[in-house]
């Protein structure tokens, strides 16, 4: 047996996936069939044949159409701009392919439960990729709290900072385009959210919501722009029409907390952040130093308590049997979660028991959820912070 596969999309996210699939056979035991990397598919063919000669892809197609129709693959990431996604997605499976889409699942909420329904009459595994729920140091904090070795949660906070909006010269690109709540809140603020509810349980209100856009105006750019690439711009300017800042108040299941998440947070590169505080003690983790994280447990006495720095190591989830250099102090980084989720699709695919695989990717309902907690607070902060109640997560969907 051997599985082809392709990704569409050359950009960041793009080259993210089609690495993974390469890296993810070597990971832990080897119970995946052969694999053939057959295409990477953009719009661009510069791009896209670019993308194939350095990830060692045969080819490149420069229509998503050529790689639903080609029998020689199996399975197709999609990892373009979210206004896509769905005519793409419903394509894939409607030729019999296995789909691992990009978050947030589409750029509305209605195009996302329609691709939900696609996705649970499929005949072939359909899953979202949230990248961070495979961050070590999530995991483990997790793990401290589902043991309860941090006890009662009594609050939370999520951040997500970043920087690469921050230039106003910054070319003009699909990201910058959309409604309220399609700009950081979508882009970064479904991360945050998700592993959010990762630790603390599902949304039950929202409140407090708040949009700003400190660059309202951004140049055109005269070539192609990938990911948060800077390329030469023109003179002419468009608006920008969604927010570079957005945060927002939540009662979870477990405790009450807040999220805030900006596109021009100067000094922050990828400045996703976790703190989760208990009755028995506190844990943080940072994506920036993602092989450590913090821990003070209420066990000493008040003249020596504090935090203690964890390496994470071989005891940690997604780190013993799979790198290559599983030991203490290493240290993991973002791109080796593209690899675990690659890993975890390509065995749900063979059919791998979910006993001996990677926890499974999540799925389109949960990335309906997720757009609609992104609803929530878009519709809390167009109505000055009032409170929204969220419905309840189907009774199928677990994380």
């Amino acid at each position: 047996m051997t599985i082809g596969i392709a990704v569409i999309g050359a950009g960041m996210a793009g080259r993210a996936h089609a690495a993974a699939y390469r890296i993810a056979p070597t990971l832990n035991r080897c119970t995946l069939p052969d694999l053939r990397f057959v295409s990477i598919g953009d719009i661009s063919p510069e791009l896209g044949s670019l993308a194939a000669d350095r990830f060692g892809y045969e080819r490149s197609d420069t229509s998503w159409q050529a790689i639903a129709e080609n029998p020689d693959i199996n399975v197709v990431s999609v990892a373009v701009a979210n206004s896509l996604h769905r005519e793409i997605v419903d394509g894939l499976v409607a030729a019999g392919k296995h789909v691992l889409c990009e978050k947030p699942l589409s750029d509305t909420l209605e195009d996302a439960r329609a691709m939900a329904d696609v996705a649970r009459n499929a005949s072939t595994v359909v899953c979202i990729g949230f990248t961070f729920r495979r961050a070590a140091g999530a995991a483990a904090l997790r793990g401290l709290v589902n043991s309860g070795a941090l006890g009662r949660i009594l609050h939370a906070n999520g951040r997500y900072w970043c920087d690469y909006a921050r230039d106003p010269m910054g070319p003009m690109s699909w990201r910058y385009k959309g409604v309220p709540g399609s700009g950081a809140l979508a882009d970064i603020g479904s991360h945050a959210a998700y592993l959010m509810e990762f630790l603390c349980g599902d949304v039950l209100e929202v409140s407090g919501g708040r949009f700003a856009t400190a660059i309202t105006g951004r140049p055109v750019p005269l070539g192609a722009v990938v990911g948060h690439e800077q390329v030469e711009v023109s003179d002419t300017y468009e608006a920008v029409e969604n927010e570079d800042y957005a945060g927002f108040s939540a009662r979870f299941e477990r405790c009450v907390g807040v999220v805030q998440v900006s596109r021009v947070a100067a000094g922050h590169p990828n400045g996703l952040a976790l703190e989760l505080f208990g009755d028995k003690g506190e844990a943080q983790w940072e994506q920036k130093r993602p092989g450590e994280f913090q821990l003070m447990l209420n066990e000493s006495s008040a003249g020596t308590q504090g935090y203690r720095r964890v390496i994470i190591g071989p005891d940690h989830p997604y780190f013993a049997g799979g790198l290559p250099m599983a030991a203490p102090g290493v240290g993991v980084r973002q791109n080796e979660g593209f690899v675990f989720q690659a890993r975890a699709f390509l065995e749900e695919v063979v059919g791998i028991d979910e006993a001996d695989s990677l926890p499974r990717n999540a799925s389109f309902d949960e990335g309906v959820h997720n757009m609609e907690i992104l609803a929530a607070v878009a519709e809390s902060a167009a109505n000055g912070g009032a409170a929204v109640t969220m419905t309840p997560q189907r009774a199928e969907v677990t994380r």
